[in-house]
């Protein structure tokens, strides 16, 4: 099989406090936008990555030179949008006129740097034999609290959700070309704006599959967080110098 990546990169980080985007933030001997490309970059069955990136960014030339320093005609960028599914369009029509409607793309969030090789295999096979497409998620497994304000504005217990059948949305996330689109459009067309794609779908009547995934998938969305990458991408590392020759 083949496919296409898409990749949501236009945030300004202003919540995670580092003084640049969290994608540009410094990981392990490179950043946590290059470990989120590095899985699409090295795979062949992956046609060309596109990069919705911010009007005003600056970091990206060094991270594209480092990626590929002979340049690599199968990265390319475009300008992102106020909100996700605005970044993610502007991605898809870039690939008009290349990608075939029943295509699959995949969307990828930049500020997931840790997907395991075995997830993305485990997506690609699993999601490729659903009519829909899929999405990575991970059962939820803490107790979930439902919460409202008091007097004072501190969030305090309302009740106790139910978690039996919620999981967690990860990324990456596969459709079809055409069928993304679509849903996309309609949802804007509309005024909503989904927080992934598979909302999108859902709006449109669709049900994808959801794949387990590892949980070391996560998000970077604190300092915290990061240094979590940190300790999961070096033991990697460690592990494959530590691998005898195959």
């Amino acid at each position: 099989m083949h496919y296409w990546l898409v990749m949501p990169a236009a945030g300004s980080g202003s919540r995670f406090g580092a003084g640049l985007p969290k994608q540009y933030t410094p990981l392990a001997g490179r950043t946590v936008l290059e470990w989120a490309l590095r899985p699409f970059v090295a795979d062949a069955r992956c046609r060309q990555l596109i990069v919705a990136l911010a009007a005003d960014d600056r970091d990206w030339v060094e991270v594209a030179r480092r990626l590929a320093p002979g340049g690599n005609v199968r990265i390319s960028t475009v300008t992102g949008g106020a909100e996700r599914s605005h970044s993610v369009r502007n991605a898809l029509a870039a690939l008009s006129g290349q990608a075939d409607a029943d295509d699959w793309v995949l969307v990828h969030d930049a500020a997931r740097p840790c997907l395991g090789s075995e997830d993305l295999e485990r997506l690609l096979t699993r999601g490729a034999a659903h009519p829909v497409g899929a999405l990575l998620a991970v059962p939820a497994a803490d107790t979930l609290k439902r919460a409202h304000s008091d007097r004072s504005g501190a969030p305090v217990v309302e009740s106790t959700v139910e978690r039996a059948g919620l999981w967690r949305a990860l990324t990456p996330q596969m459709f079809r070309y055409g069928a993304l689109c679509a849903a996309l459009d309609a949802a804007l067309a509309s005024k909503r704006s989904p927080t992934d794609e598979a909302q999108a779908l859902e709006w449109a009547g669709k049900s994808a599959l959801l794949v387990e995934g590892a949980a070391t998938n996560f998000k970077i969305t604190t300092p915290a967080d990061l240094a979590l990458a940190a300790v999961v991408l070096e033991g990697r590392l460690a592990h494959r110098e530590q691998a005898p020759d195959a």
